[in-house]
């Protein structure tokens, strides 16, 4: 089989800026050093309200609240242009706020980890029964309800870390060891909140896909957090930890690492187990990252804008054998950045475009869109980081020219045309192409499309231990009529059976 099913795809925020305030790795870095400082003082006022952040063109864009088409003709600068009314829900999923999110932590959490003060606590448990990806089983998870006191005392005497909403401490995450750094409660917080996202995304996922969770085998989770103790620092399963309380009761589970290209590997990873006959229905799915809250705010503060990093994206998305009635990811044209491809832009680009689009004999025309990453540039542009879509786009396009697939006088138009605006936070993993599998798989069913690549890159170099880059990409297109080799399924068998007996049969006659 050359090609595996996009089924559906779920895509939410979790808008969480007290959690950022405090705990974002910019404030929190600055807090550790030089205590409350200047530029701690003056970010709350530069805060986004969940109105504000529900009513922003680009985290519409990303649950689906606002199409592509209409994402592209809105009105610019869009923190001047926010929408006339916030939407919660989208046809992708929702942007949840942060009191509800501190309940799904809770409800997620299965080591006592997480306290709520017990007021607050039943105000959030009957707030997600509204939410229609809840049920009741799901919400009467959320224990862990103390009188503030006890929180307080967690806090002062337990290296526990406060948790606040509407300025006032509402609870806490309480540390899981006296030593070990990887159970320290800063840490803990990131893996849990990582995974309520990964839970969010999935429950929309299902409700979008028409599906029960038990129909689910297999989940591949590939954020950038690792889960673990100091015996094995990375050595958990957040896919399994995330399907347990989705009640994914058939499924198992592994966690796909690689920065910001993990999301592109994980899917790959997943569509060849599908393509082998190995998984049926398999999920690809991560969580956001509490460290990357507020990581460029000391710039947006310095020129007195919205502090626009206080949400946790993550999405999930559900492949399945191609069937011939969904989008397909082509698995004979997959690009790779290998070891020896070098690390210049022009090398990268090559081998993420140029290099499988010619294994099929395809050229760069032969593309609508190219998703690489996809990050919003007013939050990436005061930060001196430039508007990195674009920036793709044009390296893209320089490269369609050198490639003689364009001529030079074409790049604007070919940027304009098949480049990609951002719409995704900047949460190093979620921009990375994944946010337009959705746009892509639904414009190619309407026939509006007929082919879009998604690219991923990522940063090795972050860990330490190589400077290597790295990065992926797929193609997505409409599906030529079902499987075209692989696995053989029953009904494969049967025809063929048929087909030798009548073919026997003629010549016996």
């Amino acid at each position: 089989m050359s090609s595996v099913g996009i089924k559906s795809y779920a895509y939410c925020l979790n808008h969480v800026p007290e959690i950022g305030l405090r705990y974002g790795s910019t404030p929190f870095t600055e807090r550790e050093e030089k205590g409350e400082s200047e530029f701690l003082a003056s970010l709350p006022s530069h805060v986004q309200s969940w109105e504000k952040a529900a009513s922003y063109a680009p985290n519409l864009t990303y649950i689906g609240a606002l199409s592509y088409d209409e994402f592209e003709a809105a009105k610019t600068p869009w923190i001047e242009n926010y929408l006339p009314e916030p939407k919660r829900y989208g046809k992708y999923g929702e942007i949840m706020p942060e009191d509800e999110f501190l309940g799904l932590m809770t409800l997620c959490d299965v080591f006592d980890l997480v306290w709520l003060e017990k007021s607050f606590g039943e105000s959030v448990k009957a707030k997600l029964l509204k939410d229609p990806i809840m049920t009741e089983a799901i919400v009467a998870r959320l224990k862990g309800l103390h009188e503030l006191a006890e929180i307080e005392a967690e806090v002062k005497d337990k290296k526990a870390r406060a948790l606040y909403f509407g300025g006032k401490v509402v609870g806490c995450v309480r540390s899981g060891h006296s030593v070990d750094d990887c159970l320290f409660a800063y840490v803990l917080m990131e893996n849990l909140a990582c995974k309520a996202g990964g839970v969010l995304a999935l429950l929309h996922l299902i409700k979008n896909a028409g599906i029960k969770p038990e129909d689910i085998d297999f989940v591949i989770e590939c954020s950038e957090e690792g889960a673990g103790d100091m015996n094995q620092r990375a050595g958990g399963n957040f896919a399994k930890a995330v399907a347990e309380i989705a009640g994914c009761l058939n499924a198992s589970g592994v966690d796909v690492r690689g920065f910001c290209a993990g999301p592109v590997n994980a899917i790959i990873a997943g569509a060849s187990q599908v393509a082998a006959g190995a998984r049926k229905n398999c999920v690809v799915l991560a969580g956001g990252a509490i460290p990357k809250l507020y990581m460029n705010s000391r710039d947006h503060a310095k020129k007195n804008l919205p502090a626009l990093e206080d949400c946790l994206g993550n999405f999930a998305v559900l492949l399945v054998p191609d069937d011939g009635t969904n989008p397909v990811i082509r698995l004979d044209a997959l690009g790779k950045h290998s070891v020896g491809a070098g690390a210049s832009p022009q090398a990268i680009t090559s081998a993420l475009t140029y290099e499988p689009l010619a294994l099929i004999g395809l050229s760069f025309k032969d593309v609508d869109k190219f998703a690489a990453e996809l990050q919003i540039p007013e939050i990436t542009l005061p930060a001196g980081a430039g508007d990195v879509p674009l920036a793709n786009a044009k390296m893209i396009a320089a490269l369609a020219v050198m490639k003689k697939s364009i001529e030079k006088a074409d790049m604007d138009a070919f940027i304009k045309a098949r480049g990609t605006i951002g719409f995704a936070h900047t949460q190093g993993h979620i921009p990375s192409g994944v946010p337009f599998i959705g746009i892509a798989c639904d414009s190619i069913r309407a026939g509006h499309m007929k082919r879009a690549m998604i690219i991923g890159k990522g940063s090795l170099f972050l860990a330490r231990l190589t400077n290597l880059a790295d990065g992926g990409s797929f193609i997505i297109e409409a599906s030529s009529g079902g499987s075209s080799g692989g696995s053989v399924t029953k009904e494969d068998v049967k025809a063929l059976i048929l087909e030798a007996l009548s073919e026997i049969a003629g010549k016996l006659a």
